[in-house]
């Protein structure tokens, strides 16, 4: 499955939608204003909350934890590497690897060692939009969430 990840690059809270590759909006994002640390849930387009993403704080290196079903489905910690971002990923459903550029906006991600996705930074654009491609058989929404931490890890000065 293709999404459209376009997030506002000016915008006083994070709110965006994820649209599927024909422009329907599939999953809409809102973070938690006034907060400590980054907090993004993720809602079905029935405002149903599906996701919630909490930053850990007081951590040496970026440090997020991913909800789905109000279980914890993933934890993503940001690991010491000069020249490219590298992650360790952890979650009840594999061993989740992202392999890309330096600045991440081009990656892909592999579970247990078998790539489930690539994502892929749209230029030119008012907006952050990344185009990501998914395996069917996947978990569609953990993915996305495992996109959504690694982007504001690497492009959010807020870390």
């Amino acid at each position: 499955m293709r999404y459209i990840v376009r997030q506002k690059i000016f915008s006083l809270r994070d709110s965006f939608t994820i649209k599927d590759e024909f422009e329907n909006d599939v999953y809409i994002v809102k973070s938690q204003l006034l907060s400590f640390g980054n907090k993004l849930r993720i809602f079905d387009t029935q405002e149903n909350e599906l996701c919630f993403i909490e930053q850990q704080l007081f951590r040496l290196m970026a440090e997020y934890n991913i909800y789905t079903e109000g279980e914890l489905s993933a934890t993503v910690k940001k690991k010491f590497a000069l020249f490219k971002n590298d992650f360790d990923i952890t979650s009840s459903k594999g061993q989740y690897y992202v392999d890309g550029s330096l600045f991440a906006y081009e990656f892909n991600i592999y579970k247990d060692g078998k790539l489930v996705g690539s994502v892929s930074k749209k230029y030119f654009s008012f907006s952050d939009t990344y185009g990501v491609e998914i395996n069917d058989e996947e978990d569609q929404l953990l993915i996305l969430a495992l996109v959504i931490v690694i982007d504001m890890v690497c492009h959010n000065n807020k870390n």
